[in-house]
């Protein structure tokens, strides 16, 4: 009997193995302004239970598929509902793998998505916005005064 290896950098993965993609709004700051875009990512188990709990997100809609359907070998696949413009998310193939793995540890997540099925009952927000490129930029003014005697013993 031989086993066949779907993913060689994943061989505890199959192209059968359930997943949950979501569709999130984005945005990049580029020459000193912010633009918005659409990006497809990857939900893992634990995030999800969340978005369904009503918390509020930057994601669309969750859609539960298979590896199988965004991945084909080296390529990804634009998933059913997703709109042309949107963009694979950075390190998507890496995250999906580990997405995927945690509905193999936590079987009971799947029954919030439905294989096959999209999720739009999400409480979408972009009041916080999520800047993709965004450097944090440490400056000396952003060190804390502390009080002279903090240091002493008293």
């Amino acid at each position: 009997m031989t086993t066949t290896i779907d993913y060689p950098n994943a061989p505890d993965l199959a192209t059968d193995d359930y997943v949950v993609i979501g569709l999130a709004t984005c945005f990049v700051k580029e020459d000193g302004e912010v633009h918005q875009i659409e990006v497809i990512e990857p939900i893992p188990s634990a995030a999800l239970e969340a978005l369904v709990k009503g918390i509020p997100t930057s994601y669309k809609l969750a859609s539960a598929t298979t590896l199988g359907s965004v991945l084909n070998s080296d390529t990804l696949g634009l998933p059913d509902g997703f709109p042309e413009s949107a963009q694979f998310g950075e390190e998507f193939v890496e995250r999906a793998f580990a997405a995927a793995r945690t509905y193999k540890r936590r079987e009971s997540a799947k029954s919030l998505i439905p294989l096959g099925t999209t999720y739009t009952d999400l409480k979408y927000s972009i009041d916080r916005k999520r800047v993709l490129n965004a450097a944090r930029v440490v400056t000396k003014e952003d060190n804390i005064k502390q009080h002279s005697h903090t240091h002493k013993v008293l």
